[in-house]
């Protein structure tokens, strides 16, 4: 055997020992840490998913839909139509897509992810989104996840947003590039907080500075994020891309808040 097919063989032997051994590593954490649904605590077979009790209590986002903001209709309107809502106040994206109302079990998961470091729970999640963003992902150029200000990058350790678009990229293929925009000043928890104050909190905090610019102009994006409540966020970050060029700015969210009734038209 040759010099460099002796090392090929040496390397591929190596990687399947790394596997084996990370494998039976996994086996013994679950055996002494065994995996808990993240919403109910009761023990499942593996980590990163729910039991079956918990699925069923998620409110999933079905066809028919308000075309711009993905809110479900109460009945059947026709395609491409959308709600008085977005009539009103049409936003700046083109659309949104959310896999899940905003309840109980929908929060617990954000919050298992966003603030206790349950990670694992960002797959699950991610195939939901893309799931139900599959037409927006079908025809996108660039995955861009809302950003942190970089002390709350710094307290967080990580950003929720660019953990879900990076799962989204591994489903989609569609690249996720956090380094487009920026939050180029600090804002306030928008928890509590109405439309008006969401909206003048996040008002120039977001950019796209002109060393990415290019990379922006002209693609279809887009924007990636945890929970859309009242659009504010999504809106002001919209403006920067569109304001940079893109051609395009759609939203994907795991969770969208309802009005109480849960219905829009």
């Amino acid at each position: 055997m040759s010099n460099l097919g002796a090392g090929s063989a040496f390397r591929a032997g190596a990687r399947n020992w790394r596997q084996t051994l990370r494998c039976a590593l996994d086996q013994f954490i679950n055996v002494l840490l065994p995996p808990m649904c993240p919403v109910c605590k009761e023990p499942i077979g593996s980590n990163g998913g729910i039991c079956t009790v918990c699925w069923t209590t998620l409110s999933f986002i079905e066809n028919p839909l308000c075309d711009r903001l993905g809110t479900p209709f109460a009945y059947d309107p026709g395609p491409g139509i959308v709600s008085s809502a977005a009539l009103a106040r049409p936003p700046a994206w083109a659309r949104v897509r959310g896999a899940v109302s905003f309840d109980h079990s929908a929060r617990v998961l954000v919050h298992a992810l966003k603030y206790r470091d349950q990670h694992n729970t960002a797959k699950l999640m991610a195939d939901l989104m893309a799931r139900a963003g599959a037409e927006l992902l079908s025809d996108a150029d660039l995955l861009i996840p809302v950003p942190l200000y970089r002390f709350r990058l710094w307290q967080r350790r990580f950003n929720q947003a660019a953990l879900l678009a990076r799962h989204v990229q591994s489903s989609s293929g569609v690249p996720s590039r956090p380094q487009l925009l920026s939050r180029i000043r600090p804002t306030q928890a928008q928890v509590g907080l109405d439309f008006a104050s969401r909206k003048k909190n996040v008002r120039n905090a977001f950019s796209v500075t002109d060393d990415v610019s290019l990379q922006v102009a002209d693609k279809k994006c887009i924007l990636v994020d945890d929970v859309m409540t009242t659009g504010a966020t999504a809106e002001a970050c919209s403006k920067a891309l569109l304001k940079a060029g893109a051609a395009r700015v759609d939203v994907i969210v795991f969770a969208l808040v309802l009005n109480p009734a849960g219905r829009h038209i």
